[in-house]
């Protein structure tokens, strides 16, 4: 590559300029363009994602529902060997649960949700109000089997990611629960809901390679 000064009559270059203007650094930025041009680096996706609410000893929790992310995960394929150099591994570990006041009692960015709600059929039919509000119905439903449930989760994280406020994190917990029904604030106020917080890390796997031979 030649490097033409905007006066080539006074601009010269001399062994000793001449040391001062092309750098290694110029190199650098040349394998640079070459590496960006050649290797596309693709977006994370999300492989597997499994957790527990129950008490777990983290020494046997931790392998066990790895294996049960990686390979028993029914909405992703079995993660293969090849992609190991190309994995982020994170661990959430649940904490500070709470049982809130009603469907809105917990905050965006601090909170993850975990509800359950009775089959709409179970619902007393006393009510017409749309509007959202702090109460919650759920002490006067009537008795209901495991059967009549529905029950999801969102992790803290998960729902400033989508960018949802508490009624659309809400509604969408409900869905994501199984029911495809109209969703009314009687179904809303029917739900129990625990709030809780998360302590998360993650590795790629550069870094779980230099601790595996930071330990031998």
């Amino acid at each position: 590559m030649s490097l033409l000064p905007s006066d080539p009559a006074a601009g010269r270059i001399t062994q000793e300029s001449g040391s001062h203007v092309c750098l290694p650094e110029h190199c650098f930025h040349a394998f640079d363009s070459l590496y960006c041009a050649l290797i596309t680096r693709r977006p994370s996706r999300l492989r597997g994602c499994i957790g527990s609410f129950e008490a777990l000893s983290l020494w046997d929790g931790i392998p066990e529902y790895a294996l049960i992310s990686a390979f028993k995960d029914s909405r992703f394929r079995k993660i293969d060997k090849s992609e190991l150099e190309s994995l982020e591994c994170c661990v959430s570990l649940l904490t500070d649960f709470e049982d809130a006041s009603s469907y809105l009692d917990w905050t965006v960015g601090v909170h993850g949700i975990h509800i359950t709600f009775p089959h709409p059929s179970l619902l007393p039919s006393n009510s017409t109000s749309e509007a959202p509000s702090p109460l919650s119905s759920s002490p006067y439903l009537p008795r209901f089997t495991s059967r009549q449930t529905f029950s999801a989760t969102y992790l803290p994280d998960v729902i400033p990611e989508q960018g949802w406020d508490k009624i659309e994190a809400v509604d969408s917990a409900i869905s994501k629960a199984g029911w495809s029904g109209r969703i009314t604030e009687d179904l809303r106020r029917s739900i129990k809901l625990r709030r809780y917080q998360s302590k998360m890390c993650t590795v790629d796997w550069d870094e779980y390679v230099h601790w595996r031979e930071s330990q031998s």
